[in-house]
């Protein structure tokens, strides 16, 4: 198993990026990730039970105590959030992740925890994701201007580059059976009503809950 302090070289990952979807529940501090997720830490499926220790001990030593801060206000406030940090995998290799969460409720609406999605943003789209992108070819021409807006605004709130933004955007097309032009019209019309926020972090988080709940909306 990994440990907190590996002597594994650190070494820049090369693979394609790679996203994945996990739950967490307040209560027992139980962890649930989705293989791809298992896979970004360098685990085989159901290799591992994750738990928060394993979480953190896999996260860079300079944001590891910004991650635990993280997770201790959403555990203490019930909020969404979204964090950019590294991780290093079992065999040493560094992944830089975005990750994203939004509330989880019970079937009362009380909040019990928290569900996202990690996307490794440390290359460019991953090649299994090509098909997605030729089956959306005609679309994106047509609505370029649309698209191209989506993943400014993306840049503009996660601090990502233009091929990051179309992974996002790319992904949640695919993980909610979503046209992306479709998709990125109706992100572009909700991101409008966010101008009003109070304040930046206020305006992040009612972003990272817009980004995860937009199939909804369409």
């Amino acid at each position: 198993m990994f440990e907190k302090e590996s002597t594994l070289p650190i070494t820049e990952v090369v693979t394609p990026a790679a996203t994945g979807s996990f739950r967490f529940w307040f209560a027992d501090h139980r962890w649930e990730w989705s293989d791809e997720v298992a896979a970004i830490h360098g685990y085989a499926p159901g290799q591992v039970d994750p738990s928060t220790e394993l979480l953190l001990s896999h996260k860079h030593p300079d944001d590891r105590n910004e991650v635990a801060e993280t997770l201790a206000t959403v555990l203490e406030t019930g909020l969404p959030f979204s964090s950019r940090h590294r991780i290093i995998d079992t065999a040493g290799r560094l992944h830089h992740v975005l990750v994203v969460g939004d509330q989880l409720e019970d079937a009362e609406g009380a909040v019990i925890g928290t569900a996202g999605f990690y996307i490794d943003v440390t290359t460019t789209v991953a090649a299994e994701r090509r098909d997605i992108i030729d089956d959306e070819l005609p679309d994106m021409l047509a609505a370029r201007e649309t698209i191209e807006q989506a993943k400014g605004a993306l840049m503009a709130i996660y601090g990502i580059n233009a091929q990051q933004a179309f992974s996002v955007l790319v992904w949640r097309s695919q993980e909610t059976n979503t046209k992306l032009r479709v998709l990125a019209e109706k992100f572009l019309a909700e991101v409008a009503g966010l101008r009003g926020a109070e304040t930046r972090t206020r305006t992040r988080t009612r972003f990272d809950h817009l980004l995860l709940t937009l199939h909804d909306r369409v």
